[in-house]
């Protein structure tokens, strides 16, 4: 049995503000990257996801882990750390793993017309960023932006859902980027 519970901030209350406002920057404007090194996870986690669920998670913030971020190391490491309940799916407040490991989509909660803003945020590990196959437009983008998605259609039915559906927060090894309910998206 190993136990994983190195790898949070360095410097907790310098470390989380940043954090924090990568995230708020990466929300209000997106497909933008913006960094967010300072925290290591136990495999397969990134530190962009590390730093991710340590801002976001705490014990009133549901997660779950998906696919291989579903290990012993992990859900320890999390449990340490953020205290964050390890849900289902559909329980789920925040949700961890990458693009494959999410299908179907329809299993994560996507809020209802009384509170929308009870949906998923769901932290998608990639390898990397790519801007060339999808524009974004929407709040928080002058014109256009640009930033490659999975899947295009299932970006735009969630957006055809807002006020509800879901967010989606993307990471690589020391970056996030995000694509909120309400952004528009098209091939270019």
């Amino acid at each position: 049995m190993t136990q994983s519970y190195e790898g949070g901030f360095a410097s907790p209350s310098h470390d989380a503000a940043r954090a924090f406002r990568s995230l708020m920057n990466a929300m209000a404007k997106p497909g933008r990257p913006f960094d967010m090194s300072g925290a290591t996870g136990p495999m397969p986690m990134s530190d962009a996801a590390a730093a991710t669920v340590l801002t976001l998670c705490d014990p009133e913030t549901p997660l779950a882990l998906m696919g291989a971020w579903n290990c012993e190391d992990v859900r320890n490491w999390v449990t340490f750390h953020t205290g964050a309940p390890l849900v289902d799916a559909a329980k789920a407040m925040f949700v961890l793993g990458d693009w494959a490991t999410m299908l179907p989509l329809d299993q994560f909660n996507n809020g209802d017309p009384q509170y929308p803003d009870r949906s998923a945020t769901l932290i998608i590990e990639c390898t990397q960023f790519t801007h060339a196959a999808h524009e974004l437009s929407g709040p928080g983008i002058q014109t256009t932006q640009t930033f490659d998605v999975p899947d295009l259609f299932a970006f735009q039915s969630n957006a055809a859902q807002f006020p509800l559906g879901l967010d989606f927060v993307f990471c690589t090894t020391s970056q996030v980027a995000a694509v909120p309910r309400s952004t528009q998206l098209q091939e270019i």
